[in-house]
């Protein structure tokens, strides 16, 4: 069998033996086989043994599932995010539990997913009370709930139940979600990009990850279908086209001018992919960019738009940090309205936008809330989402309902004499307001730590919820990473954690420029906790580079 593997056709001997010394490209494999096993597993075989005696002895019976027998696409998908670092440092939580003062640090400080209330960021107020009235709606009956919830709250939790069939949120919905929230969405992406939005474009989901998964499904036929994706990229993207059977075709953004997106890079890998054979259906985009932080330009996203347009691209828009952008000349903009700026409309490109309550300043990640608006569709292809959708029957009825919180939270209203708010809007402004300005502290705080550091360079924070350095290595450090069969940054991962407790996610697992170097940090741990990520961080990194200097 032969994949496409960033930018070079590969036989499954020839990958397996070329991706072993290349671990940052390790993420992108599709081959069709494993031969490893587990280490728990019984031989295919069964066991016997010989008695003198005339009963015969029970024979072990092979497991009917082995790393052998199951889906060689689970084993090829890999999820770096939460993989080998993060199960050690479970392990290593565990052990300080048990044995407090075990070791040389006392807690485990995980910048490693962007899962913002598990690192103390709190709700927003105006959503929770909202979710509560509506999951138990006996209290809107009691005379108390007047004096416990703002009236705002209490008025918009009548409105949702009054669209939820029998005021059951424990109940199915329809399998796109419930349509009352459908029209709330819809109307605040119309408020947002100042374009139309249609209720039956959007199809709710638990988070924007089964979207993503609902996406690939539809456009991957076989390993001949590929789908540009950025590099790094967030590996949700590369393990969903392996799980689908697709081939992921990479397109590299450009550090030195702050992970700048070329369209010539585009161009180039398209015609490469198609050199070889690929029919590239799609192109994702993540904008603001995750594992890297950068926020497009009108002017980029413009020219990204009329690639997709002349190539025939479905434009699979992963927009999920619109609302995190932390530099006063950026502003996000939906690939959905610089499309209808120009004079697009559906008859002229498919756009799917990814958005979710996992992220921005609400970060209600367990919720499991999101949604997709997908247009440029025809009726018969919409059926077919529909279908798929239908499988999964419905996403949880609590993420839909913060879904449409996000996009419709308090207002504020300018009339022509007047200016009314809702009366959660000045607290919800506020608990907004505090969150992105510290997160852009803590962004700032880093990004400085970071580029102070030997050997270390960081391009700067505009928007989304990470940091991804880049890292030279001492040529030591690099051989001893050899030794001992692991990519270089994950060695100095590990080494990270086992000294200092902090959990960072190597670049390897994102994609990166072969023979660079990087990790993922998260800017969210709380403000009195980043002196000390700082601190360790910096002592370390000291230690290690002098280790391995010469």
């Amino acid at each position: 069998m032969r994949r496409f593997v960033s930018g070079l056709l590969l036989t499954s001997s020839q990958k397996r033996s070329s991706l072993s010394h290349h671990p940052s490209l390790r993420f992108f494999s599709s081959s069709s086989s494993s031969s490893s096993t587990s280490p728990l597993s019984t031989s295919d075989s069964p066991s016997s043994s010989s008695s003198s005696s005339s009963s015969s002895s029970s024979a072990a019976m092979p497991s009917p599932v082995t790393l052998k027998t199951i889906n060689p696409k689970v084993l090829e998908c890999e999820y770096a995010v939460r993989g080998e670092i993060v199960t050690l440092a479970q392990r290593l939580q565990q052990e300080l539990q048990e044995k407090p003062g075990s070791l040389p640090f006392d807690e485990i400080l995980y910048c490693n997913i962007g899962n913002p209330q598990s690192l103390g960021q709190q709700p927003i107020t105006f959503f929770r009370e909202v979710l509560a009235l509506c999951d138990h709606p006996a209290l809107l009956d009691k005379s108390e709930t007047q004096g416990l919830f703002s009236a705002d709250a209490i008025e918009r939790a009548w409105q949702i139940l009054d669209q939820i069939p029998g005021r059951a949120t424990g109940a199915y919905s329809h399998s796109q979600g419930i349509k009352g929230l459908r029209d709330a969405i819809a109307a605040g992406i119309e408020a947002r990009d100042g374009f139309p939005s249609n209720p039956n474009d959007i199809f709710l989901t638990d988070g924007a990850s089964p979207a993503v998964h609902m996406m690939m499904q539809l456009l991957t036929r076989s390993e001949k279908d590929g789908i540009l994706c950025p590099i790094p990229q967030y590996p949700l993207y590369s393990a969903s086209i392996v799980l689908h059977g697709g081939t992921l075709v990479p397109y590299y953004l450009d550090e030195a001018t702050g992970w700048g997106l070329e369209v010539s890079e585009l161009q180039k890998q398209l015609e490469d992919a198609k050199s070889k054979g690929i029919t590239v259906r799609a192109l994702v985009v993540i904008n603001p960019g995750n594992p890297t932080g950068q926020v497009l330009s009108k002017d980029n996203q413009r020219d990204i738009v009329e690639f997709c347009k002349n190539e025939g691209l479905v434009l699979l828009a992963d927009e999920v940090y619109q609302e995190n952008v932390y530099v006063p000349d950026k502003k996000f903009h939906s690939f959905k309205k610089i499309s209808r700026s120009l004079g697009y409309g559906e008859e002229d490109i498919s756009v799917v936008s990814f958005q979710s309550v996992s992220k921005g300043y609400y970060g209600e990640c367990g919720k499991r809330g999101g949604y997709m608006e997908v247009t440029g569709f025809g009726a018969d292809v919409r059926e077919q989402i529909y279908k798929v959708a239908s499988v999964n029957l419905c996403s949880n009825i609590s993420g839909q309902i913060l879904a449409s919180l996000v996009m419709s939270p308090p207002k504020f209203y300018y009339g022509h004499l007047t200016c009314v708010g809702d009366e959660s809007y000045e607290s919800y402004s506020m608990e907004k307001d505090g969150i992105l300005l510290s997160l852009a502290r803590r962004a700032k705080a880093l990004e400085d730590a970071l580029n102070s550091l030997e050997g270390v360079t960081c391009n700067k924070a505009e928007g989304a919820m990470y940091l991804f350095p880049r890292i030279h290595l001492p040529e030591k450090a690099i051989k001893a990473a050899e030794a001992a069969k692991t990519a270089p940054d994950a060695f100095y991962a590990h080494r990270l954690l086992n000294a200092t407790g902090i959990v960072v996610v190597p670049g390897s697992g994102f994609g990166q420029v072969p023979g660079t170097w990087h990790f993922r940090c998260t800017i969210l741990p709380q403000e009195d906790k980043i002196p000390a990520i700082v601190s360790r961080l910096t002592d370390f990194h000291k230690g290690f580079m002098d280790e391995f200097r010469g």
